[in-house]
């Protein structure tokens, strides 16, 4: 029997969104954002209100997605809603996104606000799209599809914003008067960039049809079933204390995405100089992950984990003592050789620990427990920019999260084939 073809219209198409949605992830929620809050939308306020405020807002969308997760997992499994509502809150955060590039100096709440909906419209539309994988391609081809999308999201996240980054440092090429029009435009273009990208998802994917209906019991059905997991976990030793530790120290490694730019604009930096640290690292951390991968199989994913965590330490310490922007760049390089091998070893870690009957229900709270350490970051740098104007006492918050979720990942007993590994 001839194998059937693995890169269909409908995978391609499918992946496509990724390469969507990862221009918003990298260039606002990593860079634009956190740059523009600070130098424009709150110009009069300090750099210490913009890191409060971005903490703060940070925090009220993730709790959002994770607090409504359940319902929008119980939605995803019917059929004839997914692409929807992968469509309403993918126009709801394009649209908020590119009407971010309308808002006038110091108009700092109607930012906050356009961002809670992008954001939400972001993590959420995300939901419905890993649902629609099913539909595109057979179970054997999962893992290579989703690498697919994963890798370019990776690749349209970094165009955009190597484009972005060509507008700031040359707006006149583009018939723009300063860099504070070309952010504007910026926001402007991932709002038009994630739509456009959209369209041939919703035209050529399939959604496999479900008698399932989404109902109100069938909503507070998701709720305890959520319950019901959360007892189950528990009877796993390993399994609980890893997430655990993943919490804490996941937790971290996404503050440090979201808080880079900001730290490096209260230290002086010039804006160009931060995008491009980021685009860097961002184009090394592909190949980086990639070679991780490859030493942790060799080595021990354990060892793997425990290498990256205590890197971000080390950079965390070096930070504090940071004063010139080459610093700054070799900082972002680090981080990008170790970013997404932490991502892509717990994983691996957590796979080897789950009853291997029950994969969907254990990683479902895996997802969850990732939307959940999001909400503890910022909190915690919003609070510790409360309590002190020093940009240095929120890396001081950091480094305890990632040296307790080591320690908890080291009373974490690895299967037998993997402690040969090891």
């Amino acid at each position: 029997m001839p194998k059937s073809k693995i890169l269909t219209k409908q995978v391609v198409t499918w992946a496509l969104y990724d390469w969507a949605n990862s221009a918003f992830a990298l260039s606002v929620l990593a860079v634009l954002f956190p740059l523009v809050l600070g130098n424009y939308w709150g110009v009069d306020d300090g750099g210490v209100s913009a890191t409060i405020r971005l903490g703060w807002i940070t925090f009220a969308a993730s709790l959002i997605v994770v607090l409504s997760a359940p319902v929008l997992g119980t939605i995803a499994d019917t059929g004839g809603y997914r692409k929807r509502f992968l469509l309403l809150f993918a126009i709801s955060g394009a649209v908020s996104t590119a009407g971010l590039g309308f808002v006038g100096q110091s108009d700092w709440p109607i930012a906050l606000g356009l961002y809670l909906v992008a954001s939400v419209g972001f993590y959420s539309s995300i939901v419905f799209y890993d649902s629609l994988l099913v539909d595109v391609t057979e179970p054997r081809n999962y893992s290579f599809v989703s690498t697919l999308g994963f890798s370019t999201g990776y690749l349209g996240g970094a165009t955009l914003l190597a484009f972005h980054l060509w507008m700031l440092k040359s707006p006149q090429t583009f018939g723009l008067e300063n860099a504070t029009e070309a952010f504007s435009y910026a926001f402007i273009s991932v709002g038009v960039w994630w739509l456009v990208f959209l369209l041939p998802l919703i035209f050529f994917v399939p959604e496999r049809p479900s008698s399932i209906k989404v109902t109100d019991h069938a909503i507070r059905a998701a709720y305890a079933e959520l319950k019901s997991t959360v007892r189950k976990i528990s009877q796993y030793r390993n399994v609980t204390v890893f997430l655990g530790g993943y919490w804490l120290y996941i937790g971290g490694v996404f503050t440090v995405i979201f808080m880079a730019v900001n730290y490096g604009q209260r230290l002086g930096f010039e804006d160009s100089d931060l995008v491009m640290a980021l685009l860097i690292a961002n184009f090394v951390g592909f190949p980086a992950t990639l070679v991780y991968g490859l030493l942790a199989h060799r080595f021990g994913a354990k060892k793997g984990l425990y290498f990256a965590l205590f890197t971000y330490v080390g950079v965390c310490l070096w930070a504090i003592q940071m004063t010139d922007v080459k610093e700054f760049y070799i900082m972002s390089i680090v981080i990008g050789l170790v970013q997404g091998g932490v991502q892509g070893l717990s994983r691996s870690v957590y796979a080897s620990l789950i009853p291997v009957d029950q994969p969907g229900e254990f990683f479902g709270f895996y997802s969850m427990t990732t939307k959940f350490a999001h909400v503890l970051g910022p909190a915690m740098v919003a609070i510790a920019a409360m309590l002190s104007d020093d940009p240095k006492w929120v890396l001081l918050t950091l480094m305890p999260m990632f040296l307790a979720g080591a320690l908890l990942l080291a009373l974490v007993r690895m299967p037998p084939a993997d402690v040969a590994a090891e």
